[in-house]
């Protein structure tokens, strides 16, 4: 049949092709084959090259190597160091802080008081205890570490004569503004500390 071409004005004799229901693709020709991307290649890591992305493993030979920095977790320097000793010393001393608290909300509190009247005075010691104990502790941890650190990279060994002049130091810098007096005080405990931590680390390694 022939097709007026308004193009042109003439007639046309093309005519549309004829639907082969045969050609028609079905489901599985999307299912199968290569019609599907891989889902490995969806990954968000996909193509990189694992081997050079370090923060993906430890490597044991970029642990920290100077006589006497062995401890109980691997550290690779100063960084860890300084997030393991303050992360612990922080949890531990509001963990005692809360403790302290609970027993002088018990204390404080007449046996004969309402219950809601107790609970509410041993969670006002609780909360007031423990992170006062727990952030004091942090901030001395964090210097602690720092000066630890410097003098362990300094004289290129860790002993306990850094953890106690670095205690020492630590605790008086704590207290610095409170004067001679509290500054002596607070530099001996921690230097005190800082040494039964060298002895005990020294006898467990």
């Amino acid at each position: 049949m022939a097709i007026w071409d308004t193009l042109t004005g003439h007639k046309s004799s093309n005519q549309p092709e004829a639907f082969d229901p045969s050609t028609a693709q079905d489901v599985s020709s999307f299912l199968g084959g290569n019609a599907l991307p891989d889902p490995s290649e969806l990954h968000p890591l996909a193509g990189l090259n694992q081997d050079t992305l370090d923060y993906l493993t430890l490597e044991e030979s970029a642990l920290d190597e100077l006589p006497g920095s062995q401890s109980v977790l691997p550290s690779r320097g100063w960084s860890d160091d300084l997030c393991y000793g303050t992360g612990t010393t922080y949890i531990t001393a509001l963990t005692i802080g809360g403790a302290w608290g609970l027993a002088e909300g018990l204390n404080r509190t007449p046996a004969t008081a309402p219950p809601k009247l107790r609970l509410n005075s041993v969670l006002n010691s609780i909360t007031r205890r423990g992170p006062f104990l727990g952030n004091s502790a942090g901030v001395v941890a964090m210097i602690y570490n720092g000066i630890n650190s410097s003098l362990g990279y300094a004289r290129g060994k860790h002993d306990a004569a850094n953890s106690i002049l670095a205690g020492a130091l630590s605790g008086m810098l704590f207290k610095s503004t409170r004067g001679v007096k509290p500054m002596m005080i607070s530099g001996g405990i921690v230097a005190s500390i800082a040494g039964l931590w060298a002895v005990a680390r020294r006898a467990l390694f």
